[in-house]
């Protein structure tokens, strides 16, 4: 069973479904028991860095995922639960994140229109099981403001995408996997990245 948090941050109903087309089977959660049982978590989000990581902290969740994590379960983050795993985001502020990964979250430049909102192509950076049997530069969908940067980690880059500057759009380190687009909204691609974490974990 996959752990998807469900802390207040945006509908995630369409996640579930799309886990169930292939028989992953999920449960939408707040209990630390249940994390704690699953075999993953996905963190997804949309919205403020810091009203996630309060809502976060409400629920008693930030010592829990970070135990669960440093223990080695996987673990997905989507948009803006993705951001979450960095050390630093500056939205409105500096606010403290997760720290399962280097770097921070900043404003995307205004040399382009922001929010990044749309499909937009992914370039692979690596070979990686999220990448198997997806075509060259797919069409993903994106809806944010922010994205990692900040003394981030190079060698973790799986695809980027190119809006005002390279947008790291899928990360991974170990049991850590990011997107920053919604894998959900993305067409088939999307369901083919999805399909491949749940084989990865």
């Amino acid at each position: 069973m996959i752990a998807i948090i469900d802390y207040g941050a945006g509908n995630i109903k369409s996640l579930q479904f799309a886990l169930d087309k292939f028989h992953l089977e999920s449960e939408l959660t707040t209990d630390p028991q249940v994390i704690r049982d699953a075999r993953s978590i996905i963190l997804p989000g949309v919205g403020a860095f810091k009203d996630a990581m309060d809502a976060l902290s409400e629920l008693n969740l930030v010592t829990v995922l970070k135990q669960e994590v440093n223990d080695g379960k996987p673990i997905l983050g989507i948009c803006l639960g993705m951001q979450l795993f960095y050390e630093q985001g500056f939205e409105d502020g500096s606010w403290e994140g997760l720290g399962f990964l280097k770097g921070s979250v900043n404003r995307i430049t205004d040399t382009v229109k922001v929010p990044h909102m749309g499909w937009n192509t992914l370039t692979a950076h690596q070979e990686s099981p999220l990448l198997k049997t997806i075509a060259d530069n797919p069409y993903v969908y994106f809806v944010h403001s922010y994205a990692v940067g900040g003394n981030f980690e190079a060698d973790t880059l799986v695809a980027s995408a190119q809006y005002g500057g390279t947008i790291p759009a899928i990360v991974k380190k170990r049991n850590i996997v990011g997107m920053q687009f919604h894998p959900e909204k993305s067409g088939t691609t999307g369901i083919q990245l999805l399909k491949n974490y749940g084989e990865l974990i």
